[in-house]
């Protein structure tokens, strides 16, 4: 092969941008040998590439080797920050670093490749760019309980400015899966347990992340992950065997997927998981069938990391390293991320036969129409002044402060106790997430300078000022430990009000040290102490506080005497744990909600802000009761032996310092046939919400909608619709609901959308147990 080395990109046809993309990349196909179509199915690990030297990227001579051979395409993570990249605080870029590293290494892909493809960057960014001053927002669990798409989406704007002002063209983001079992360690990185609702935030991401074109300067391609089922393992246990049919698959999981497709979503990433025996990573049911055949996705598949090598090593559905390579690319992959198994093995399977040349340009053509689409071919450079500026900036916090405080769901509030007065004295600020910024973050996440997250500590301070708040974390999230039992105790003998933050962990070891459970100073030891109990593959066989929470909840109680105490629950799942439910006052539920949380949560906490988040997961009484997930069937039980069926917080469920009334349904018209339902007709349904309490606040009016006799078994109620709306005291709006087709119909006997004839009941109101209804009948 001839080695490009003269410093300029290759001229060719395919460089004239008037052309539209496929045409572009045809064109670029034609002129590409063997292995450099391997070549561009590869993404290796893109922070392997360069080393930091004086805040500058040095590229590595194995990197440079591959970019001249033509064997690499892509690189995942090249920004990426955290433990398991190695990547530091003190070893990682800045903003403005960063972009002129991702600079450097297009620039020698440009430069030394044979036909000067520049590399696709893809980036993790969940919540946030996972790169070092990148802001970190609430975790997606959070923004589920938001209910606020138009937020969502703008928070979407803001990730793709700053992950592509630095050179960042892809993220493989958002997480799609349906949650079914919240012991699951990446319960947090999913919207919640309804199809509708996690449908409706895929959308506002993809719209959000891609903007009005991918090639624009503030915009990603969007990954759809994790295609499909991955939310309903077995046990809960990650990337475990889904035992699903193939309706309830199409009317639940694949629904969210469906409807980011044909919001215009680039690129999508099959599961690790089986369904009944089938690898998604070979599923060409899945990739082939309904994703391209029925859907018409014409974009980009890719692994997930590892996935490929799983299929002989853990499904062992393949032979080898050879066989699970061909298998993936035949079903339908095109690039697979780390590239081992592909960068092994294609281009000698090619060369030998094995691997069929329209399989491999099919692959190729696709990643190249991505790269034409993004626009990387006229702008592969990021503009490190403008990084610097836009990349974790004011506007951005404020964005995060926003949508913390109102993912924060206020569980219970007996008597009125929240908020706290003005004249409340002292308050003490005790458990192991009172003050630990990392705790709050969750998983994907990088490394923060000190002073970064707001802690509930830390926002409560800014807001009291320091001498009216006591501290002591009282224990670590696990561990056995007791000797900070005594500090916690004083503090809450001392205080006129005690704030509990407890719950749990993504945080990984950013080598931050441990803390002084007598002192709560940081300690750094020479042994690591993970707290860490959620996050990916971190998965629970209960829903209990790890280590020692609840005896310090029950002691902490006791020495408040009386006094006000309030539990804050941080952490990436919910939390069950009766003894708190009965003998807590006031309960928040605050998720993982980022670097803002503290402020967020002090807001709350002294009334400057009104709850409104909603739950998006049911929250159990027992862990024994798990799946209680909503959307079971009717003839799922009512009981057991020690208890009911029923979750302790059904979903859709939160509490306000206001009160909204809700007036009866109406609808627009009793009957509508099928005829006119098939014609694009529908019926409106209206309801008066009124706020009937003294302060503002917001609620979230829900649509329900329930098909009271079906050919196939149905869940009692489904989520169709929802609307968040703001009122002053005294304030009535009307709020209303269209209903057709799209609301009626469900996945029929013959696995495809019927609409049927009988009653419907429309149901409208504060959460799933709690509505007021009006009948609607669909006639021939």
């Amino acid at each position: 092969m001839t080695e490009k080395t003269s410093g300029t990109a290759a001229a060719g046809p395919w460089l004239d941008a008037a052309l539209p993309a496929e045409k572009r990349a045809e064109l670029l196909l034609a002129a590409m040998t063997p292995r450099e179509k391997v070549g561009q199915l590869i993404q290796p690990f893109g922070w392997t590439t360069y080393s930091r030297r004086e805040g500058k990227a040095e590229l590595t001579e194995d990197f440079k080797e591959r970019v001249k051979m033509g064997d690499v395409g892509s690189l995942y993570g090249t920004l990426r920050a955290d433990p398991w990249t190695g990547v530091t605080l003190a070893t990682g870029l800045s903003p403005a670093e960063g972009a002129e590293a991702v600079n450097d290494i297009q620039r020698y892909a440009v430069e030394h490749s044979r036909l000067g493809i520049p590399l696709l960057i893809g980036e993790e960014c969940s919540h946030g760019h996972m790169a070092i001053g990148a802001t970190v927002f609430p975790v997606p669990l959070n923004i589920g309980s938001a209910w606020n798409t138009e937020l969502y989406r703008e928070m979407c704007r803001a990730v793709a400015a700053e992950t592509r002002a630095q050179g960042g063209a892809a993220t493989y983001s958002p997480v799609l899966d349906v949650v079914r079992d919240p012991r699951w360690g990446r319960t947090e990185e999913c919207f919640g347990e309804d199809p509708f609702l996690v449908g409706e935030m895929a959308a506002a991401a993809v719209e959000g992340l891609q903007g009005e074109r991918l090639d624009g300067e503030d915009s990603v391609a969007a990954t759809l992950k994790h295609f499909v089922g991955y939310g309903s393992s077995e046990g809960g246990r990650n990337a475990g065997p889904v035992h699903m049919g193939w309706r309830e698959l199409l009317e639940i999981d694949l629904y969210p997927f469906e409807r980011a497709v044909k919001a215009g979503a680039a690129s999508i990433m099959p599961a690790y998981n089986e369904i009944d025996g089938v690898p998604c990573t070979t599923n060409s049911r899945l990739m082939d069938g309904i994703l391209r055949g029925e859907w018409g996705f014409d974009g980009l598949v890719i692994t997930d990391c590892g996935a490929i090598d799983m299929l002989a090593n853990g499904h062992d559905t393949a032979d080898g390293g050879e066989d699970a390579a061909l298998q993936a690319l035949r079903a339908g992959i095109d690039m697979e991320m780390s590239g081992e198994m592909f960068g092994r093995h294609l281009l000698a399977a090619f060369e030998s036969g094995e691997l069929e040349p329209e399989v491999l340009d099919r692959a190729a053509l696709r990643v190249l129409k991505l790269k034409f689409a993004l626009g990387l071919f006229e702008r592969p450079y990021a503009d490190a002044e403008r990084a610097a500026g836009i990349i974790g900036c004011e506007e951005h916090a404020r964005l995060a402060r926003q949508l913390a405080a109102e993912s924060v769901v206020l569980l219970k509030n007996d008597g009125g106790l929240l908020p706290l007065p003005d004249s409340v004295g002292r308050v003490a600020v005790i458990g192991p997430n009172a003050d630990r910024g990392y705790n709050q973050l969750g998983d994907y996440t990088s490394p923060q300078p000190e002073g970064r997250v707001s802690t509930v500590l830390r926002g409560l301070s800014e807001r009291l000022g320091e001498e009216r708040v006591l501290h002591a974390p009282g224990c670590r999230i696990r561990g056995e430990s007791r000797e900070g039992f005594p500090r916690a105790l004083e503090c809450a003998a001392q205080a006129d009000a005690v704030v509990l933050v407890m719950g749990g962990s993504s945080a990984r070891d950013f080598g931050e040290g441990t803390i002084d459970l007598r002192t709560g100073a940081s300690l750094v030891t020479g042994e690591a102490v993970s707290d860490m109990d959620c996050g990916e593959g971190i998965d629970r066989m209960t829903l209990g506080l790890s280590g020692v929470q609840l005896d310090l909840i029950r002691e902490v109680h006791a020495a408040a005497a009386g006094k006000p105490v309030i539990v804050v629950y941080i952490g990436g799942r919910p939390v069950a744990e009766p003894w708190v439910e009965e003998h807590m006052p006031a309960l928040l539920q605050a998720g993982y909600p980022g670097q803002e949380g503290g402020r967020a949560i002090a807001d709350i906490l002294l009334g400057d802000v009104n709850p409104s988040g909603r739950l998006t997961i049911s929250v159990p009484k027992h862990v024994g009761q798990l799946p209680v997930h909503y959307l079971g069937k009717r003839s799922r039980g009512k009981r057991y032996l020690e208890d009911d069926s029923k979750p302790r917080y059904p979903f859709g469920y939160g509490l306000s310092y206001t009160h909204f009334d809700y007036s009866e349904p109406v609808l627009s018209e009793g009957r509508i046939s099928l005829e006119r339902i098939a014609a694009g007709e529908t019926v409106a349904v209206s309801v008066t919400v009124t706020n009937a309490g003294d302060r503002e606040g917001a609620e979230v009016a829900q649509l329900y909608v329930s098909d009271v006799v079906s050919a196939v078994t149905r869940p009692a109620n489904e989520l169709k619709g929802f609307r968040k709306i703001v009122l002053k005291p005294g304030e009535s709006r009307k709020v209303e609901f269209e209903i057709g087709a799209e609301q009626l119909r469900y996945i029929g006997p013959d696995c495809v959308p019927v609409v049927e004839p009988g009653l419907f009941r429309i149901r409208v109101g504060r959460n799933v147990n709690d509505t007021l209804g009006a009948d609607l009948t669909v006639g021939h």
